[in-house]
């Protein structure tokens, strides 16, 4: 079942590297949309999310406080669907529809590192195929 656990911890994070990839490839674009949702410099939130996703992310999948990495991927999901995809606001039927997905995406994928904490911490050192016994717990 290791492997299995291992298999999923991959494929839950590749998402995510695509994000964290996009912050430091798609920076200024990035960086004025974030500015448009009231967060100033645009920049340094754009490249301080990609690094932190990415930190988050490297735990996750090599197995290093597991746990830390979900708990990070959760501070960031939801914060960035509140401030960053609020649907309400838009009245453009097409706009209020890509930021619901978006907003819901985000939500869902937190849970799922909430999950995945839980998960962790409950294991405890009995997980396998990791470098680090969870931090929490």
């Amino acid at each position: 079942m290791d492997i299995v656990i291992l298999i999923g911890r991959i494929l839950f994070a590749a998402i995510f590297v695509g994000g964290a990839l996009g912050h430091f490839t798609n920076t200024q674009a990035m960086a004025g949309y974030t500015e448009s949702n009231g967060l100033k410099p645009g920049r340094l939130f754009v490249i301080g999310s990609g690094i932190w996703m990415l930190v988050a992310i490297l735990l996750v999948v090599f197995g290093a406080w597991i746990d830390l990495g979900a708990a990070m991927l959760v501070v960031f999901l939801i914060p960035t669907a509140l401030i960053m995809h609020p649907f309400w606001r838009h009245t453009d039927i097409e706009t209020r529809m890509n930021e619901q997905i978006s907003f819901s995406k985000d939500l869902s994928l937190a849970g799922a590192a909430l999950f995945l904490f839980g998960f962790t911490v409950a294991a405890g050192d009995t997980l396998g195929l990791t470098l680090t016994a969870p931090l929490f717990g």
